[in-house]
């Protein structure tokens, strides 16, 4: 059964990790997509991107160069290499992107480019440079720079440019939206070259303008997501939530955080935080267009703090009394922050205003960024000649409790590619895609306990309960995921990769993704465990009475039978479900010839989609792809893409009779940043592809 959750210590420390290295004044530290056995560090001024193995007795002989622009960047003050943003898809789309200052150029430039990997991720081609968008600045000043770049949860590039200095000057850029400066900026990037303007009715806010060339242009320019910042040095999406938290650096009196959404003003120059800028002025509470100004949701003065280094809402396992709180630094007096956000999250109420008594720590080095991990944990990155790197770990106590090997988690017999005598296999009739690997299911129930039989929806699982699935690709075992009941009730997931002598398994810890004969296989980190498994549907995903309706050939005694009359048999529900398999509902395979077109189409979104879409699901669109809800009622026919449309003509999210102007068939048939499934896949699913596209081709209204 299983055991008690992971738990963490109390009070909280700056621990230093990889003792052996040190950096030339780092300013990022960076995990891959899907790969925790490194991390990538980027140096200000000497114009490398260097890579080590997640290994904590790593030697400085082990640090590699993954890209060398040491010929390409100014580096004079705040310029050099800013920032770094792998593509959603690596390794699969090998592609990094980075942002930096351009050497020998007047006036200044800063730089965001595309570098390709032509070596299988292990380096990128110095050579392979696209330029995609140039800052040139319209005044002298070397600071305020910004350089900080993410994909955002849209699968859009999001950067983070300042307002290039002349903080005091009445032109400062911030305020005008005829230039990128001062603006946090989005593009798709999608395309082989450039890039485009995200449209639509969640694009950008001056979509359809023409672009702003070189930082500047005659009218609002068609990058930007939201302005009125000073110099957004750092920031972060919450991975759970996907607000956008930013620390925009003051200049006279105050620091602030923000919480920005598409088109906010938030302020500078007009206000510095929620202050006037100038004293003595009543600087209103709207922009020069009429727009509100947007309050900080934390702000501190100079006594606290005289550089704020934004940072992450923590989400990992380590510290469960920090999950949901933002965690974030001053550069100029290295002291760190923990602050609970309201909830619901309202930007400005409350707006919280720091002391020097609010500091939960004090880091050895300055800290010029932090860092989320895959799994993520939080790390900071200490600027100095012998910069350092420190992780945010419990002062005292804590237990892993979840072990190593697949062979001491009990689940599995003295063989370990057999389960433990006790577990009871079952197997859905619609599985989840999962790229082409065969797949084993059981369920360990604790002694004495049973399964209580949910209409409609999930079945309810006692705790203790531990849900074990074998992956096979061409035969070879090469991943077994447990998803736990842990006594406490909280569900959690846990993975283990197999070895290739087929002799056991071991945990891996953050996720990782690996080459397995022609495909990309993604191991979950324990966070992806549960963005798919959702409280909403249940967590457990397959057992409720309609997947289990249905025979299976059990593989110890070779019978064949109803798994719903066979669990009823044992004892395992309670109470029984009654009426025989005829008068109980059943899904159709998807891929099978049973149950009409529509049945088999409606099967595969419920298994594949509806965990997060549907009512109070995690996702920002109202849509319902559960099995029993109607067509009409699941707010996909004909319903405008409010996410997006892919540049599809005519889009809508399905279009009945029109597959090819349908958003929701696009989506399924990719596998880059706007594919669904979002996660846990690298390989599209054909057979579902010719499924979706009959289905939408035969359907002629909504009803």
């Amino acid at each position: 059964m299983a055991p008690q959750r992971p738990q963490g210590g109390t009070g909280l420390q700056l621990a230093r990790v990889f003792p052996n290295l040190t950096f030339n004044l780092p300013v990022g530290m960076y995990q891959a997509p899907g790969d925790s056995a490194r991390w990538y560090v980027i140096e200000q001024q000497s114009g490398l991107v260097r890579v080590f193995p997640n290994d904590q007795g790593v030697q400085l002989s082990d640090v590699t160069t993954f890209l060398d622009l040491s010929t390409r960047i100014q580096t004079a003050e705040e310029m050099g290499l800013l920032g770094l943003a792998f593509h959603p898809q690596w390794p699969a789309t090998p592609q990094v992107f980075v942002y930096y200052s351009v050497a020998n150029t007047s006036p200044v430039e800063n730089r965001v480019s595309r570098f390709t990997s032509s070596n299988g991720g292990v380096s990128l081609d110095p050579n392979s440079e696209q330029i995609i968008l140039r800052l040139v600045k319209n005044q002298p000043d070397l600071n305020h720079n910004g350089g900080n770049i993410a994909f955002g949860p849209d699968g859009y590039l999001y950067i983070g440019a300042g307002d290039g200095g002349n903080g005091g000057d009445p032109n400062n850029n911030s305020q005008n939206r005829n230039v990128l400066f001062g603006k946090m900026l989005r593009i798709d990037v999608s395309a082989a070259t450039g890039y485009a303007i995200p449209s639509g009715a969640s694009g950008n806010p001056f979509a359809g303008n023409a672009k702003c060339t070189g930082g500047k242009g005659t009218a609002a320019c068609p990058e930007i997501f939201a302005y009125g910042l000073r110099n957004p040095w750092r920031w972060s999406f919450d991975r759970s939530t996907g607000d956008l938290w930013v620390g925009d650096v003051g200049q006279d009196t105050r620091e602030e955080v923000d919480v920005v959404t598409r088109g906010g003003n938030y302020g500078w120059h007009i206000r510095e935080a929620s202050q006037c800028f100038s004293p003595g002025t009543n600087c209103g509470t709207t922009g020069a267009n009429g727009e509100p100004l947007i309050d900080p949701v934390v702000e501190y003065g100079h006594d606290v703090g005289a550089a704020l280094t934004g940072g992450y809402v923590y989400r990992g396992t380590m510290l469960p009394n920090l999950v949901g709180r933002y965690v974030f630094a001053d550069y100029i007096t290295s002291r760190v922050f923990v602050f609970q956000p309201p909830n619901p999250l309202v930007a400005a109420n409350p707006r919280v205003v720091l002391t020097p008594s609010d500091a939960a720590l004090t880091a050895p080095q300055p800290i010029s960024s932090l860092a989320q991990g895959n799994d993520g944990e939080l790390y900071f990155v200490g600027y100095d000649a012998g910069g350092q790197l420190f992780a945010l770990q419990p002062a005292s106590g804590g237990a892993d409790t979840i072990p190593t090997l697949l062979s001491q988690t009990g689940c599995v017999g003295a063989n370990a590619t057999q389960p433990a005598p006790g577990l009871i296999p079952y197997r859905p009739n619609a599985a989840f895609w999962s790229d082409s690997a065969d797949k084993e299911r059981w369920i360990a129930l604790p002694n004495g306990t049973t399964i209580t039989p949910q209409t409609p929806g999930e079945w309810s699982l006692p705790s203790g309960t531990v849900l074990m699935k074998n992956f096979r690709l061409n035969s070879q075992l090469i991943e077994t995921r447990l998803l736990m009941r842990h006594p406490d009730g909280v569900w959690a997931g846990y993975t283990y990769e197999w070895n290739t002598a087929q002799t056991d398994a071991t945990r891996v810890v953050g996720g990782k993704t690996k080459v397995v004969g022609n495909q990309t296989w993604g191991y979950p980190s324990e966070n992806d465990c549960l963005l798919c498994h959702t409280q909403v549907a249940g967590r457990s995903l397959g057992l409720e009475t309609a997947q289990l309706n249905g025979n299976f050939t059990y593989p110890k005694t070779g019978r064949n039978a109803n798994q719903i009359a066979t669990l009823n048999a044992i004892g395992a529900l309670a109470p029984a479900i009654s009426g025989t398999p005829t008068t109980l509902p059943a899904y159709p395979d998807p891929y099978g010839t049973s149950g009409t077109l529509d049945q088999r189409a409606r099967a595969f979104l419920h298994t594949n989609c509806s965990q997060c879409h549907q009512p109070n699901g995690p996702t920002p669109v109202s849509i319902d792809l559960r099995y029993t809800t109607t067509l009409a009622q699941t707010g996909i026919c004909n319903a405008v893409p409010a996410a997006g449309d892919l540049g599809l003509t005519n889009a809508k999210l399905v279009a009945p009779g029109a597959p090819d102007s349908s958003v929701l068939l696009s989506r399924v048939n990719r596998r880059d940043q706007f594919a669904m499934p979002p996660l846990g896949s690298t390989v599209v699913d054909a057979q579902a592809v010719t499924l979706l596209r009959q289905w939408i081709q035969s359907l002629s209204s909504c009803q």
